[in-house]
């Protein structure tokens, strides 16, 4: 993933602070994504949802609100409708871009904008509010204390988040004469509904209400044990792999362009953060897989290991070819597995181990065979298993030609 920095004007004219994560390959499609009340575009639940989408080919706005992070203009002159038309002026400023916007994404009162903001925007065909408040005026309960002299006042400063912050009677008469009753029957996108049964800040009614009030196509996945914000990386990491897997349903992705001479498709691997080994895996631009190490070594185990994978694929190609075989043969099988595990081991058995002092790689295949069986046809069966495409490639010598783009 690339991120370019840059700015774009806002509702107001202000300067709002953005990045645009592109994909290693080709856009696919083009989403925005709205940040919690009073945090930015950088915090680390909103970075790793534009990684995954982007590892998936989505380009990917993210932008600080008026006011708020790096972006010009004074907070205390904002409220909800104007989140609203920073929306509305970011997927205009995508069009500059020959991007048109296909998802929305939010958190929090951000995800309440976008619920606002789609029906605005025909482009949109999905949206998706992660623990956001089915009034925007739920936002005021933050304000406990200080509501009296905001609107006795004009004003007041309130801290929220360990920062203070001036809020407006401008601000509390918005929230309040702002409805999504209406917007959400509008919604003309599919919706996705992320919340936590524990959420402390936005409560999980508010879910319900949201779900409720919406049209289908529409799901709801509950965020059992994760916080408002999101704060746990596991919890971050699996809201990202919910929205990339669901959203490609709603989306008009453009197709993955083949490489020549690639018979099976292009295999994209991208690091997803540079400071640990988290690979994003997207193959012939439909699957999405996760590469990881194990702790012990560095990692976050937040996926299989290379080495898992390429047995996952020795496997699979060997359980494949079984029942291939199975099928042509006419005979029983009812059901096939196969564990594989990898190990490397010194060749003490080969005459040049002292030369080259190098080690052999060892895969070793467990199978099960379900069904009434001959000793005549197992026996065949195993003999079919050396037989799989992987295993002659992993037998093979293998020619890998590397070319620096």
């Amino acid at each position: 993933m690339s991120s370019e920095k840059f700015t774009f004007k806002g509702h107001a004219g202000d300067d709002l602070a953005a990045r645009l994560d592109r994909p290693d390959g080709p856009v696919r499609a083009a989403a925005i994504l709205a940040h919690c009340f009073t945090c930015s575009k950088d915090i680390a639940a909103v970075r790793r949802i534009a990684g995954r989408l982007a590892a998936l080919g989505i380009a990917v706005l993210r932008f600080d609100f008026t006011g708020l992070g790096h972006s010009g203009g004074e907070f205390a002159n904002t409220h909800f409708s104007s989140n609203v038309a920073d929306l509305l002026a970011a997927a205009e400023f995508m069009k500059t871009r020959d991007l048109e916007v296909q998802l929305l994404v939010g958190h929090s009162l951000g995800g309440a904008a976008v619920l606002k903001a789609a029906a605005e925007l025909a482009s949109v065909g999905a949206v998706v509010s992660i623990g956001a408040p089915a009034d925007p005026a739920h936002v005021i309960h933050n304000f406990d204390g200080k509501l009296d002299e905001i609107r006795r006042n004009g004003s007041a400063v309130v801290e929220l988040a360990g920062r203070p912050f001036e809020i407006r009677k401008g601000f509390l008469d918005d929230v309040s004469q702002t409805s999504l009753d209406q917007a959400l029957p509008r919604l003309n996108a599919a919706l996705l509904v992320l919340h936590a049964p524990q959420d402390a800040v936005v409560g999980i009614d508010n879910a319900s209400h949201i779900f409720g009030a919406a049209r289908h196509p529409k799901s709801f996945i509950s965020l059992d044990g994760a916080d408002h914000f999101l704060s746990r990386e596991a919890d971050a990491e699996y809201v990202a792999e919910i929205i990339a897997s669901w959203s490609q349903r709603y989306l008009e992705l453009a197709p993955d362009p083949i490489l020549p001479n690639a018979t099976e498709g292009t295999v994209r691997v991208s690091e997803a953060e540079a400071s640990g080994f988290r690979q994003d895996i997207v193959i012939s631009g439909r699957h999405q897989l996760v590469a990881d190490e194990p702790v012990s070594v560095g990692g976050t185990d937040l996926g299989p290991s290379p080495y898992q994978l390429l047995a996952a694929g020795l496997g699979a190609c060997t359980t494949m070819t079984i029942r291939l075989y199975a099928k042509r043969k006419g005979i029983p099988l009812v059901h096939v597995s196969c564990d594989v595990t990898h190990d490397h081991c010194h060749r003490n058995d080969s005459a040049n181990c002292e030369k080259d002092r190098s080690k052999v790689d060892v895969f070793r295949r467990i199978i099960r065979l379900e069904g009434d069986l001959t000793a005549e046809q197992r026996s065949a069966i195993l003999a079919i298993a050396d037989k799989c495409p992987v295993h002659r490639t992993l037998h093979a010598q293998a020619t890998i030609r590397t070319e620096l783009v």
